[in-house]
């Protein structure tokens, strides 16, 4: 993980610990440095600003900066930082459509968190920026309630912290707790549409996460996530083997947790009371029982997840109705009704997803395909038909036709010797080294190619002859510094108008012929074509 990462978690860390002004000033002046304009800073850094503006309650400020975050990613060519601002957008999108229906979009968000997840296909090295993706992506499916789609990516935010370069901050715990968490969640919506034996499983599930999370608890708030995880089996436990027992040790961890001085969020302490209530009427004690669902009922306030409140209410509904109130039975239909059409709603979200993700897999591999027929799997670097496209769409480019470009072709001296004294397999790394060097040597956004055996080409776009022999040179002398092996190497540059191409290309490839027969070992540059 590099000083900017570092820097932004910790800036993350502080914003969601109360200090969101202050990091947003901090986060923006880190982004002026580079150039003076926010746009132009880190992704990194962009995430900071993101959070620290929803901390402050500025979604469409939020959204903004999640797209500057999204550009940000893509000139760096991170596929964690591009996966976390497509899903922190999504987020955001989501919590300004609960405000505001006019702009509530739901294909939107979901678009958002596929092409998150598709970003990841390629692989992000930083565990701990992979870390981040999945849990934004795990966060976003669970607000929709698709549990089958959250659960592998808290899932694989646990495993980020299984590789060896991961520190040890107790993440693992955390990442196990939210899995426990999301079970009960689940297993809470099976039971409103009467699916008992589901929703068992799932309370299954989550016991088995949080015992994991007990045993895995490490870091400077390891009691914490232990104590959490102790609460949410004691849950799982109270529609199934010992009720009495969970009965008792939910408002036990309740307790000790706020001893340690731990708040929990209202949303995890209500999610706690429906199973709290249920380990105490399953006990025989169905007064206490309505007194604690009562009392988080109370508690519910607008801003409450409606799934929990939705479980609060039947649950008391049930429990009245138990008790031989006549009352409860029409809200308990009402309930019942409601709960099965949001069920086949989420159903319907769940399968617009999965046929989102389909086809973005089957449009990443042929991408994916396509890059690697044009790329020269020796080197690393464009093939021929690498090249012919490159050429192609920037020869027929309106906006780039009339720009300058330069040219250099470069090809190894006296390769048939190194091949024939040292074996094909040095030669082979020669090749590749060189490779190396030229695209070290040339400018970013510039263009390099394997044109066949030991013949390179790199297309300098808006450069001129001067600026392409400094890059010929500086691939010169790099090549012959060389220390592993004796090689050299001859540049023939030439440049003139994109339109010009196929004739300034010839201009270089006679120019490195020019080279050669001077004795190899140096650049020879061409008049510009005209």
């Amino acid at each position: 993980m590099d000083d900017v990462t570092l820097r932004a978690l910790r800036l993350l860390e502080e914003a969601q610990a109360g200090g969101a002004a202050q990091v947003l000033a901090v986060a923006e002046a880190a982004l002026r440095e580079p150039t003076g304009e926010i746009c132009d800073g880190p992704a990194a850094m962009h995430f900071a600003r993101v959070v620290a503006l929803t901390r402050l309650g500025d979604l469409r400020a939020a959204i903004a900066a999640a797209d500057l975050m999204l550009a940000a990613a893509e000139r760096e060519d991170s596929a964690g930082w591009r996966s976390c601002a497509l899903s922190l957008r999504a987020d955001r999108r989501l919590r300004l459509g609960d405000q505001d229906i006019a702009e509530y979009d739901i294909e939107g968000v979901l678009r958002d968190l596929v092409s998150a997840e598709t970003a990841l296909l390629a692989d992000e090295p930083d565990p701990v920026i992979a870390g981040n993706a999945r849990t934004g992506l795990a966060i976003g499916y669970a607000k929709l309630r698709l549990y089958e789609l959250a659960a592998p990516q808290f899932q694989a935010a646990y495993e980020t912290t299984c590789r060896a370069t991961h520190p040890d901050n107790g993440n693992r715990a955390m990442w196990l707790c939210n899995l426990a968490e999301l079970n009960l969640m689940w297993a809470l919506e099976l039971y409103q549409v009467g699916q008992v034996a589901e929703a068992e499983k799932h309370t299954t599930a989550a016991e088995e996460h949080a015992a994991r999370a007990v045993a895995e608890a490490s870091g400077p708030k390891a009691e914490v996530w232990r104590l959490s995880a102790l609460l949410f089996a004691a849950c799982a436990r109270a529609d199934r083997q010992d009720p009495a027992a969970a009965a008792a040790d939910i408002p036990r961890y309740i307790a000790l947790l706020q001893d340690h001085g731990v708040e929990r969020r209202q949303q995890e302490m209500l999610l706690c009371q429906p199973f709290h209530a249920v380990a105490l009427s399953r006990s025989g004690r169905p007064d206490e029982a309505l007194r604690v669902i009562e009392e988080a009922v109370t508690a519910l306030s607008s801003d409450s997840d409606w799934l929990i409140s939705a479980a609060l209410h039947r649950t008391h509904a049930v429990l009245l109705s138990a008790n031989g109130s006549g009352d409860a039975v029409p809200g308990l239909t009402y309930g019942d009704a409601l709960a099965e059409l949001l069920w086949r709603q989420r159903h319907r979200w769940l399968h617009a997803a999965v046929t989102m993700q389909s086809y973005d897999v089957l449009r990443w591999q042929h991408e994916r395909a396509e890059r690697a027929a044009q790329i020269d799997p020796l080197t690393g670097v464009a093939n021929r038909r690498g090249l012919d496209n490159f050429l192609q769409n920037l020869t027929t480019s309106a906006a780039t036709r009339q720009d300058p470009v330069a040219v250099l072709v470069v090809d190894l001296d006296r390769f048939k010797h190194i091949n024939d004294s040292l074996g094909h397999a040095t030669g082979d790394a020669v090749l590749r080294a060189v490779a190396q060097v030229l695209t070290a040597s040339v400018r970013k956004g510039d263009f390099v190619a394997r044109l066949g055996g030991d013949e390179f080409v790199a297309i300098l776009p808006g450069a001129d002859s001067v600026a392409a022999e400094q890059v010929a040179q500086r691939t010169v002398s790099a090549v012959a510094a060389m220390t592993a092996w004796r090689a050299e190497v001859s540049v023939g540059v030439a440049s003139g108008s994109a339109y010009t191409l196929g004739e300034i290309l010839a201009h270089a490839d006679r120019a490195m012929y020019a080279a050669k027969r001077a004795g190899g070992n140096r650049v020879s540059g061409r008049r510009p074509a005209s």
